[in-house]
């Protein structure tokens, strides 16, 4: 979220835009990033002040896109979209908007060092790019 907050700010869009970021389980709802997170934020010009929460039925309602890390979460999410009644709605792999990465899950670092969620920033940075590109196109969003 703060990555994507970034370049929407950096394009001029920041008005364009609400993004959130939720998890499909319970853990950490509540909590701070890992002080992992925020140290490779801190470096590349992020604050991350969001605290854990849980994706809910208002998220299928209020955000265009809803974006997956990984096909588990997917799983989780196409199981939530069900149960609240948003059928129609179409979930996203985020490694898809990244060029030849479509289909590739974004990694946990949380069991590695501090060289992981480097690698993730990198990873995400790229998506984004990708992502955000596709919406402004899609939506025809210029500044």
């Amino acid at each position: 979220m703060a990555i994507f907050n970034k370049k929407v700010t950096d394009a001029g869009l920041r008005n364009q835009f609400k993004s959130d970021s939720a998890g499909t389980s319970d853990f950490h709802i509540g909590e701070l990033p890992d002080e992992r997170t925020l140290k490779c934020a801190a470096e590349h010009g992020l604050t991350l002040k969001h605290r854990g929460r849980q994706v809910n039925r208002t998220d299928f309602r209020d955000f265009d896109y809803i974006i997956a890390m990984d096909e588990n979460n997917i799983r989780n999410l196409e199981n939530l979209k069900a149960h609240f009644g948003f059928a129609q709605k179409e979930i996203h792999l985020m490694r898809n908007f990244a060029p030849d990465s479509e289909g590739l899950p974004v990694p946990d670092p949380y069991y590695g060092g501090e060289e992981g969620f480097e690698e993730i920033y990198t990873i995400l940075d790229e998506a984004m790019d990708g992502f955000l590109t596709k919406v402004k196109e899609t939506h025809q969003l210029y500044v």
